[in-house]
Order: C-alpha cells, then structure tokens, then sequence
C-alpha cells in the first residue's frame, strides 16, 4: 500500500500567493518527494499566512486530515510548517507525522536546529521590512512600489 501525505504549501503574503511563483515551486518539490517514494497524495492544502502566526486554520485542517488518514503531513522546506521553534518543536510530539521534501531524513536535533534558524530568519525579515520602510519614509515616499508596479524589480 503506498504511503499517504497530505501537503501543505504557504506563502506569507497575498502578493506571493498572487504570483503563484513560491507556491509552484513548493508544489513541484513535494510532487516530486510524493513520486520518489511511490506514495499517494491525500490532499494539498494551500495557505496564504505569516510561518510567525501560531492560529492558523488551514495548518490545522491539514494536521488534523493527516491524523485522520495517518498520511504523513509534508511541506517543500521546515520553514514553511513555522517560522515558531516552539510550535514547531511541539508539534513534533504532536503525533502527526511530518516529513520536509528538501531534507526528507531529518532527525528530530535537524529539524530543531532547523527551527530555531526559521525563527531567527523570521525575525530578521522583519528587521529588513521595517528598516526598508523607515529609510523610505525619510526620502519622503509613503509606499514602497511592489514588483507589480515596478518592471524593473529583480524578484528571487
């Protein structure tokens, strides 16, 4: 019997999910973990939320089918289940199983050290955002131009 997985990919703003691209790329990488082991995609969950959030019903709804059919919850990378080391570390012990398509044989200290370096990159996103706005604001510009707006933007 193949094993089973639900997924779950996430973005954290509506701007990324709108671009699609983020999320294609994660679907793609949890496809091809799915195809690799011959297992059975139960069903792919999509969210559009901050990895700092701990509320976040779309996580849930996935853990909780994943419970339901023992599938193993899988995500492309540990940063996209939380950008929380606590909440993620506790959700070890949870008793879903989860499973990261880019280091699919993580060991529980990997994917602690793991979360702990999400947490950290969570915060110095912010940092970046928030230094990134004041320094527009003190030229004098009231909105930073998204990469909609502007062609020229070098999206990564």
């Amino acid at each position: 019997m193949a094993e089973k997985f639900v997924s779950l990919v996430r973005v954290s703003t509506s701007r990324q999910g709108d671009s699609g691209l983020g999320l294609l790329a994660q679907k793609e990488q949890v496809e091809q973990h799915i195809r690799a082991v011959g297992g059975e995609l139960v069903q792919e969950f999509v969210e559009v939320e901050s990895g700092r959030k701990i509320q976040r019903p779309m996580l849930e709804e996935a853990i909780a089918l994943a419970k339901a059919y023992n599938a193993t919850l899988i995500i492309a990378k540990w940063d996209r289940i939380s950008r929380d080391a606590h909440y993620l570390l506790g959700l070890q012990k949870s008793g879903v199983k989860l499973v990261a398509a880019d280091n699919p044989n993580a060991t529980e200290l990997t994917i602690g050290i793991l979360a702990v370096i999400a947490q950290d990159e969570a915060k110095r996103i912010s940092d970046r955002v928030t230094r990134a706005l004041a320094a527009a604001k003190a030229k004098g510009r009231s909105k930073v131009k998204s990469a909609a707006q502007n062609p020229h933007m070098i999206l990564r």
